[in-house]
């Protein structure tokens, strides 16, 4: 570190999933640390975990817990022997706990830092050179200056606006304010079928809304592997959702408390009016103010901040991770990883991360998760693959459960028969996941797999069978 005499010796400008874990990690390494984040609630309470926590995955899944228990009970409860009668939602209590779900850990957050001594600092921050800060408490306090020997740089990202659909969070609402809403709408549109639309979808369809998703893309869910985005697009649609592919929106006008929606695609012009329409048609990295122009660090024309493989950006004493940075997916568990990866690196510590094996998740039902490469990705470069699919129709737990729908998919190099890329639809997919992510981390094969013994009857024999496949030794049916 630094002899010059500075206030902290790490400042972290962000305290969701990257920042906080960076400054945990800082303090646990022995140095002066300091986290500022500007969110606050209602009550001027300091809101820390980000829009991850408060606006984002975490609302998300724990509404989609509340909608698809409601859709159990409405739909399976009888084939277990369950009669239930009067089933009623309350959408204020889905949202009541939800909020008390977030409190916990915006409550966690602040005892973790009270634990390791970092300093919480609530305050607009903005990076005026490479040691000095300039934080603007709440209600537009008097500014000041903190300076930093290592600043991390970990102020994730916000909703993408359209100017073909203004929000104003009545008729027109962004991806956070879907997740607060106090009724279903009866017809719900959604600009966007990337996971967070998906997510959203499937909340308010199992609450009882009529949802449409128009998607821009020529192709549903192009980052997944085919097969499995396939069978995804056939399973939402089976629900109800009304997916339109290649439908980009060109217009929305609001008349008679109702939003009419104009929309391009290949076989021409069309109308749909809905209750309300959410915008999800992606995320930029939010360095609108965090960076001022003395600062002088290299930004590409979408704002993403340019780093090395060890986070650093253009200027020596400052770092960049998560949803900032092009590094990786805008995915919670990537941003952590390089936020600890950061601290460390400060502290002369070399840990690489591995951005092979950083699994994906979509906590739809089913799940969606994968890790490694697709198969489209594969064959696009001429690798020599071998593929099995193994489907949860023939998995014992699955039948028990009652969530037999979707599969495993394995691929593994032809010679050596390492795998390469593993993809799930189906239940417990983001558990089953992790798995395979270790797996591929030490460099496994489908042997090593396939000689693992795993609990029966669990859903994750589902890999197991996969990896048996392979070579012709599935003891159950497969694909």
């Amino acid at each position: 570190m630094s002899t010059t005499e500075y206030d902290y010796d790490v400042i972290v400008i962000g305290a969701g999933p990257a920042g906080y874990f960076a400054a945990v990690r800082s303090a646990q390494l022995g140095l002066k640390t300091a986290c500022i984040d500007k969110k606050i609630g209602s009550q001027s309470e300091q809101k820390l975990g980000g829009a991850y926590v408060n606006a984002g995955c975490i609302s998300a899944i724990a509404l989609l817990e509340s909608a698809n228990l409601f859709k159990q009970l409405k739909n399976s409860s009888s084939a277990h022997g369950i009669t239930v009668t009067d089933l009623k939602i309350d959408i204020s209590c889905m949202q009541q706990r939800k909020d008390e779900i977030i409190s916990d850990l915006n409550q966690q957050i602040a005892q973790i830092f009270i634990d390791n001594n970092v300093d919480s600092i609530s305050a607009q921050a903005t990076l005026v050179n490479p040691h000095r800060i300039e934080i603007i408490p709440p209600n537009s306090g008097i500014p000041q200056v903190i300076t930093a020997d290592k600043v991390i740089l970990a102020a994730g990202s916000s909703s993408v606006a359209l100017s073909i659909a203004k929000i104003d969070n009545q008729f027109i609402i962004d991806t956070k304010h879907a997740l607060s809403l106090t009724k279903v709408p009866k017809k719900l549109g959604i600009i966007g079928a990337g996971v967070i639309g998906l997510e959203l979808a499937c909340i308010w369809n199992n609450l009882g809304a009529e949802v449409t998703l128009l998607e821009a893309q020529d192709s549903f869910m192009h980052i997944a592997d085919h097969d499995i985005a396939a069978e995804a697009l056939t399973l939402y649609q089976q629900q109800g959702l009304d997916i339109r592919i290649g439908a980009r929106v060109t217009s929305t006008k609001i008349k008679d408390n109702q939003v009419y929606v104009v929309y391009e695609d290949d076989l021409g012009t069309h109308n749909c009016q809905f209750e309300q329409l959410i915008v999800a048609s992606g995320r930029k990295p939010n360095t609108e103010i965090l960076i001022a122009d003395s600062a002088d660090l290299l930004l590409d024309e979408e704002g993403f901040v340019h780093v090395d493989e060890n986070c650093c950006t253009t200027l020596p004493s400052v770092y960049a991770v998560g949803d900032l940075t092009l590094s990786g997916p805008m995915l919670a568990h990537k941003g952590i990883e390089e936020g600890v990866f950061a601290a460390e690196h400060i502290t002369g510590q070399h840990s690489p991360i591995n951005y092979h094996t950083i699994p994906n998740v979509v906590y739809t039902q089913p799940e969606i998760a994968w890790v490694g490469q697709t198969e489209q990705a594969l064959r696009a470069i001429g690798e020599p693959i071998k593929i099995s699919q193994f489907s949860f129709a023939s998995n014992t737990r699955a039948k028990i459960t009652g969530h037999t729908e979707g599969r495993v998919k394995m691929i593994i190099h032809t010679e050596t028969e390492v795998i390469l890329g593993v993809h799930i639809i189906g239940p417990t997919a983001s558990e089953l996941i992790a798995e395979a992510v270790l797996a591929m981390e030490f460099s496994a094969t489908a042997e090593d797999l396939a000689r693992t013994i795993h609990a029966h009857p669990t859903h994750s024999e589902s890999l197991h069978e996969c990896a048996l496949s392979l070579n012709s030794r599935s003891l159950h049916s497969s694909i």
